[in-house]
């Protein structure tokens, strides 16, 4: 009942198309035993994901990325009750029709810290940026051999070397300037990561959309919930520190400090820059729309110091 999304062409016009998914997610939600709801769709994110009731949440893959409802299922089951932050408990997972994949789960309360961000007072949102730092730094303590049939690259300096090989052209596909295009060999051939044997499990996209916020007993706000690791990877430690320093800290110097003192350990802002530019989802024209350097940074270093400097 759900139509089959096998391409990006296909992907962009039925995934929002909510009145044609609709009656397969309906037939989805009775066959889970959940007959009668009115499950109501998030607005927020790539995937189609239903609040089904107060506590339970449905997330769909469709055909094309059922793969990324497998890892997210797995990572689930292996974090559930690991970490000082709740993350979504695996309720239900498995294939339904036409390629498509699910993963029930229960719902956290809390909303969006991107969107309670501007109405938290200043202890408030120092407070949550430490939290974060000890949340990242909890994930990044375990380890991931459990999930290495599930999750990959299997080969992190391969991975790096094949993101490396296609820097340029990426960027360029995204109208990057050519001033700063011209800049992205040279600094990748001087800040080229050197992970050695470090490997961690990634959230890869760790930024205040991911993350719920509540108040606690006192009316004080504290993190409740960690959501979305249909991304995850093992890989290199550094690799999670750029979606901190864009969507979590967004180039605030002061609390990158923070943030980098409750995790433990300061990068080098050359390093995660360069994972910047390598990164599986990596945008710098967006980036720079979002996070725009001070007048006079035009160039890599320069914007990897605004970025994901400390002190």
């Amino acid at each position: 009942m759900l139509p089959r999304v096998d391409t990006d062409e296909a992907w962009s016009r039925i995934v929002p198309d909510e009145p044609l998914l609709r009656p397969g997610v309906l037939d989805l939600c009775t066959r889970l035993g959940f007959a009668g709801v009115d499950p109501v769709r998030f607005t927020e994110g790539s995937q189609p994901v239903y609040a089904v009731d107060a506590a339970h949440v449905l997330k769909l893959f469709p055909a094309m990325a059922a793969g990324d409802g497998l890892r997210e299922a797995r990572t689930l089951e292996f974090l559930h009750g690991r970490l000082p932050v709740a993350t979504p408990q695996p309720l239900a997972s498995g294939p339904y029709e036409d390629g498509w994949h699910y993963v029930l789960m229960s719902r956290l309360p809390g909303r969006d810290l991107a969107v309670a961000w501007p109405g938290l007072t200043p202890a408030e949102q120092d407070r949550l940026v430490d939290t974060a730092g000890e949340l990242l730094a909890a994930l990044h303590a375990l380890d991931p051999a459990p999930l290495a049939d599930a999750i990959g690259p299997g080969d992190w300096d391969g991975f790096v070397a094949a993101q490396r090989a296609g820097a340029v052209r990426r960027q360029r596909a995204r109208e990057l300037p050519k001033e700063w295009c011209a800049q992205i060999d040279g600094f990748l051939d001087a800040a080229a990561p050197r992970a050695g044997d470090r490997r961690a499990l990634l959230h890869t996209e760790f930024m205040r959309q991911h993350l719920l916020v509540a108040p606690d007993g006192a009316g004080r706000a504290r993190l409740t919930g960690l959501l979305d690791f249909e991304p995850a990877m093992t890989g290199d430690p550094d690799y999670d520190l750029v979606a901190v320093g864009l969507f979590v800290t967004r180039g605030d110097r002061r609390l990158m400090t923070r943030f980098t003192k409750a995790y433990g350990r300061t990068p080098d802002p050359r390093t995660v820059m360069a994972y910047t530019l390598l990164h599986v989802y990596s945008n710098l024209p967006r980036y720079l729309r979002e996070v725009p350097p001070p007048d006079g940074v035009r160039d890599l270093a320069s914007l990897a110091d605004t970025w994901f400097g400390t002190g």
